[in-house]
């Protein structure tokens, strides 16, 4: 499900984290999935198991995992509420900044749009 460079340099918790929010972000996985057991998935990945914790942890304060008690981890239900709405600020901020060095990349909006559906591997609409 996630992969996982060991000889790259970047520790093994931001990778980690990274494809986790990757997942999400591109809709592999939905808000609600539940996630594999920190031991699992410490064996699928070959990584230490104190790793995947503190990835669970961080995401969890993040507010992009919840931990429910007995049952698993799960992704976040989509969020809600003030700091949401400060973060579609941000986020217009990202997009403009996206726009803008992509057409000094030479890409016009369509040619954007349609890289970005492939690099998300979304269908097209």
């Amino acid at each position: 499900m996630f992969e996982i460079d060991l000889k790259n340099g970047i520790p093994i918790y931001v990778q980690l984290k990274r494809e986790i929010k990757y997942a999400i972000a591109t809709g592999k996985l939905h808000p609600g999935s539940q996630l594999p057991t920190v031991r699992q998935l410490a064996v699928e990945l070959k990584v230490n198991v104190n790793t995947i914790r503190r990835v669970y942890s961080e995401l969890k304060k993040e507010g992009v995992l919840l931990a429910k008690q007995g049952r698993g981890t799960f992704v976040i239900e989509k969020k809600s509420g003030p700091l949401f709405e400060r973060n579609n600020e941000r986020l217009d901020q990202l997009i403009d900044n996206l726009f803008i060095e992509a057409f000094e990349l030479g890409y016009d909006l369509d040619q954007l749009l349609k890289y970005i559906q492939r690099r998300c591997r979304l269908p097209n609409e």
